[in-house]
């Protein structure tokens, strides 16, 4: 289970952005959460993917209590949890293909056979060896969000945190994604939280949905 327990954080002193909040994915299981913008939602994900440190509370994955964030985190944790961010062209760098892209964590952690595992996962998230050569600037929003989900996945975490992974979406091509987490959850057991202000669509992709307003309760 990936789980926050009291999660406090913020971005300015005496001004929390998240309070007393509290959180549990299992393996498996996709969790919805639906709130306005400016709830605390995305702050949420960066405390809950290791990238921001809260300032009281904990982060505990599969009973384990992470102990350090960023790049104090211990592999093991920080692999465990993969992340899709909301705006694609910020999470990547700009002068790397699609294939470099889908590749980086690869090469990072020395896992897999590279050219293998690439092909595996631009397959599974519906990625041509075309487009694959291609670098962010020559490809749709759609595309690249496919090459960020790729990636996400490339070391097979345990759980994934989705953070309004389709708002800048078309229809079709939030359909498909939804459906490649679907399936991955289902047949790996990885844990989602998928984050977004679209209710109807956590109603149809999540097995219960935790819905917040400008505080961060949950109601």
């Amino acid at each position: 289970m990936l789980s926050g327990t009291g999660l406090v954080a913020g971005y300015r002193v005496g001004v929390p952005v998240l309070s007393e909040v509290d959180i549990q994915i299992a393996r498996g299981e996709v969790v919805g959460l639906a709130g306005p913008s400016g709830c605390g939602k995305s702050t949420l994900a960066r405390v809950l993917t290791l990238l921001m440190a809260p300032w009281a509370g904990q982060v505990s994955v599969d009973g384990e209590p992470v102990r350090g964030f960023r790049h104090a985190a211990p592999r093991a944790q920080r692999t465990a949890i993969g992340v899709v961010f909301q705006q694609p062209r910020l999470s990547v760098d700009p002068r790397f293909t699609l294939h470099q892209i889908v590749a980086e964590p690869l090469r990072a952690n020395r896992k897999h056979p590279v050219d293998e595992r690439v092909a595996e996962l631009t397959d599974q998230v519906g990625l041509t060896a075309e487009l694959l050569r291609r670098r962010p600037h020559e490809v749709s929003d759609g595309q690249l969000q496919r090459a960020c989900l790729a990636r996400a996945l490339a070391l097979e975490p345990r759980y994934l945190v989705c953070d309004e992974m389709t708002a800048m979406l078309d229809a079709s091509t939030t359909a498909a994604l939804v459906g490649v987490v679907a399936d991955h959850s289902n047949s790996t057991g990885t844990g989602v939280l998928a984050i977004s202000h679209d209710e109807p669509l956590l109603s149809v992709w999540a097995d219960r949905v935790v819905r917040w307003q400008m505080t961060g309760e949950e109601q």
